[in-house]
């Protein structure tokens, strides 16, 4: 059976993320950090790993630019969930009578015109939303409610006292599958990810975009992320559409390396599907 590692705990919508994917019985790892996900991968103890990569409503997870940069992992597939929230605890108790409701803070977020009506509830931050779920079925002092995924409410044997709870039905998270090795599904549609440092040179990244504009390669999304070791300057990480295997798109590349300091190629996968959670 495929070990798929994800951050969060059981029911966390990375799990359901990765359950759609696969589409298939899998072994589950629940990590703690997003470090974790990518340390399993890279030891061998689970075949893939589930990472989110930006949303749209929050724009971006640096977190997985930068790990992606320091493992060196392959992206062998992605996804776009719908995120839908719900509100749920142990009993169904009425909006007055919650005292405290626990979420990660970006559901929080997502939910902030909902919360502004619980008069009478505290709002805590959690790690994560499956977490967020377990304290609220261990909290025997206060009714305590959390915002999870119907999937946690399912796990945790929780009622849903509210469903959909969002402020913007259009909030979309889209996935990462890394592994060690390269993808080996047929690509109808394939898109590629690679990231790129460029010389010091005045126009840099105006001639790197020129490369792909020049041959009609489109270019989805590219994001900037500061270099540590090198204060104020940046690596670029770059989503294009087409295979890294593609003549056009190799003889980009090629040029591309007459500007770059180092160009690095994550892989070829097949654009995402979009699923609801």
């Amino acid at each position: 059976m495929i070990k798929v590692a994800f951050q969060g705990e059981r029911g966390a919508f990375s799990e359901i993320a990765a359950k759609k994917y696969f589409n298939k019985a899998i072994e589950v790892l629940p990590s703690y950090s997003f470090l974790e996900v990518f340390t399993k991968v890279k030891r061998g103890t689970a075949d893939f790993g589930i990472i989110p990569i930006e949303n749209t409503l929050y724009g971006s997870v640096f977190e997985t630019y930068d790990l992606l940069l320091k493992y060196s992992l392959s992206i062998t597939g992605e996804l776009n969930l719908q995120i839908n929230h719900h509100l749920m605890a142990i009993k169904k108790y009425s909006l007055n009578e919650i005292k405290k409701v626990y979420s990660h803070p970006q559901a929080l977020g997502q939910c902030s015109n909902f919360l502004r009506e619980l008069k009478n509830a505290n709002i805590f931050p959690a790690y994560d939303t499956a977490g967020s779920a377990i304290i609220s079925r261990e909290e025997k002092l206060e009714p305590t409610a959390a915002i999870a995924s119907a999937e946690a409410a399912k796990v945790y044997n929780l009622k849903i006292i509210r469903r959909n709870i969002q402020n913007n039905r259009q909030n979309y998270t889209r996935f990462l599958i890394i592994s060690k090795g390269k993808s080996i599904r047929k690509t109808n549609n394939p898109k590629s990810s690679i990231c790129f440092e460029l010389k010091s040179i005045p126009g840099a990244l105006f001639k790197a975009l020129s490369v792909f504009a020049l041959r009609e390669i489109d270019l989805v999304k590219i994001e900037s992320r500061p270099i540590p070791q090198k204060p104020f300057q940046y690596v670029f990480y770059a989503d294009l559409v087409g295979s890294l295997e593609n003549a056009k798109i190799n003889l980009a590349l090629k040029n591309l390396g007459e500007i770059a300091i180092n160009i690095k190629k994550f892989g070829t996968y097949e654009s995402g599907k979009t699923f609801i959670s």
